[in-house]
């Protein structure tokens, strides 16, 4: 993320408030105010890049092997984004490891992908470890069934309205036969 010199003044003041308490001017606040802001707004466009990118990365996936070359285009940028492969990328990069750029992006994809998942063991066991033995584990207040979730009465769900099962005549009614013309003779002319 890039700041503007009007920016980096900004938060070089504000840094420094933390450092040193003082009171702030109003106009120093809003600045502040508007710096936050700026910097939510990159940080929500980016979020909102980075699901374009890995929804457009996800179609040319489906379209292979048409779209090879668009789909490790997509993948290399996604990749340098900080984008953890998938089991989904790692199964289309070895069906397409003929390709000299699938090959070298599928070695890329397995490292990465491993390292990913070392780290995430990682972090388990430190969590794990962390906790005291045999001391039960606090439920999450902030996720739905937590313990402010268990202290509310929970709603009883209506009941499902009871509703006759329709007949088959009555979804599909009867053909009528359709009825002969009258002879000939019997037809009067006018």
């Amino acid at each position: 993320m890039a700041f503007s010199a009007d920016e980096l003044g900004v938060l070089r003041r504000a840094l420094a408030t933390a450092l040193h308490p003082a009171p702030l001017q109003d106009e120093d606040v809003q600045d502040c105010l508007r710096l936050v802001e700026s910097v939510d707004e990159a940080a929500r466009e980016a979020g909102r890049l980075r699901a374009f990118l890995l929804d457009d990365l996800a179609r040319y996936r489906e379209a292979l092997p048409g779209s090879l070359g668009g789909y490790l285009g997509l993948l290399r940028d996604a990749l340098a984004a900080g984008y953890d492969p998938g089991a989904d990328d790692l199964a289309a990069l070895r069906a397409l490891r003929r390709n000299a750029g699938a090959a070298e992006l599928l070695t890329r994809c397995q490292v990465l992908a491993e390292r990913s998942v070392r780290a995430r063991l990682a972090r388990v066991s430190q969590a794990t470890a962390a906790a005291p033995a045999g001391a039960p584990r606090a439920r999450l207040l902030a996720l739905p069934g937590g313990r402010a979730a268990a202290d509310e009465p929970k709603p009883t769900p209506p009941a499902p309205a009871e509703r006759p099962v329709p007949k088959p005549s009555e979804v599909f009614p009867p053909r009528r036969r359709p009825v002969p013309p009258p002879p000939p003779e019997e037809r009067v002319a006018g």
